[in-house]
């Protein structure tokens, strides 16, 4: 049951996020400003969808050793001691074909010395995406560290 729910959610996100662009997509992509850089970013949301908030479209640089994505430093500022989440990743294809979804991920953090938690793995150079968190209630809001 847990797995059709995750499937249905994910199916949902997807089409969503080609069918449904918000204000901040309209006026154009937000994307990474990072183009040749491995490192860290916070990135700004962008639209809910299907009990789930999603990134800005980010870039993973042009380097051949980015090529893992993951989370890291999640806080909930409203539930200060809540510290995991559920991530999954969705790639948009640079042919225009239909976006795909990674599984999803629980992702715990207990404390600053917390590894990030890998999300997707041997994602080529250029590949555009957004990272999605499942919400536990109607106005939260996350903030973590997206890592390429």
């Amino acid at each position: 049951m847990k797995r059709t729910v995750n499937a249905l959610l994910t199916a949902g996100v997807v089409l969503a996020s080609v069918l449904l662009p918000t204000a901040a997509t309209a006026a154009g992509p937000h994307t990474s400003s990072a183009a040749h850089h491995c490192g860290s970013l916070r990135p700004d949301t962008d639209f809910y969808a299907a009990g789930r908030v999603a990134t800005v479209l980010l870039t993973v640089p042009n380097n051949p050793s980015c090529q893992t994505i993951s989370v890291s430093h999640l806080k909930d500022p409203t539930v200060p001691s809540d510290r995991c989440q559920v991530f999954l990743v969705i790639f948009y294809p640079a042919d225009g074909s239909e976006p795909t979804a990674t599984e999803p991920v629980n992702a715990c953090f207990h404390g600053p010395r917390s590894r990030p938690v890998v999300l997707a793995t041997a994602v080529p150079d250029g590949t555009q995406y957004r990272v999605l968190y499942q919400i536990d209630y109607l106005i939260q809001h996350l903030t973590f560290k997206v890592w390429h």
